[in-house]
């Protein structure tokens, strides 16, 4: 398995593994309201713009220029990327509409919409909340990168950058870090189930 940087990727599951349990521990502990406040603070109008556009990251036609890259330079790891979306996807529609059916998302939740932060433009969804699904997508994307990228530290700089998709989330209103720490996890699970198959079908 030369093709692939499996030190990246154990380190880049780490931290994403880390970050995930941290948000829904802190969740559960301290209240996922009073945690969603306290993180979508309005940072003013740069940060509004700069989180607004970030989060497109996290949608699912990310998916697409991630699959030429493969397809061109790394074809035989085409049953990884191809395995990641498709556990990905079951696992967070299949959470959305029958394990946690119409769980709502702050916007619905919270009475007082006063004290939630929006930003102009951003449509403001109220069902489906847990897991993230953008949330699912930048990690799962992140974690792939790390095992298919050569670059030593692309890890860490990685990293920040699905963290920043990920918060962009909360940031926009539009999930609970809880919903953002189980979408972490999720692709977690994804990208390590994928890695197993990919493993098995390049043996053969």
């Amino acid at each position: 398995m030369k093709l692939l940087n499996t030190a990246s990727y154990k380190n880049g599951a780490l931290l994403s593994s880390g970050l995930g349990i941290m948000l829904i521990v802190l969740s559960l502990l301290g209240g996922k309201i009073e945690l969603f406040l306290l993180l979508n603070e309005d940072l003013g109008i740069a940060a509004d713009y700069f989180f607004h556009y970030l989060t497109y990251l996290g949608d699912g036609i990310i998916w697409v220029p991630l699959a030429v890259f493969i397809f061109i330079y790394k074809k035989q790891l085409f049953p990884l990327l191809l395995a990641t979306i498709i556990f990905s996807t079951l696992i967070v529609q299949g959470s959305k509409q029958f394990v946690f059916p119409n769980e709502a998302r702050p916007a619905a939740t919270i009475t007082n919409l006063t004290q939630i932060h929006t930003v102009e433009g951003v449509e403001l969804h109220h069902s489906n909340s847990f897991p993230s699904g953008h949330n699912t997508t930048a990690f799962s994307v992140y974690l792939i990168l790390c095992l298919v990228l050569s670059a030593r530290y692309f890890w860490i700089i990685g990293f920040f950058i699905a963290a920043l998709v990920g918060y962009s989330r909360v940031y926009l209103a539009q999930h609970f870090p809880l919903d953002a720490g189980a979408g972490m996890l999720t692709a977690v699970v994804s990208v390590y189930l994928s890695l197993l198959i990919q493993k098995r079908i390049s043996k053969n």
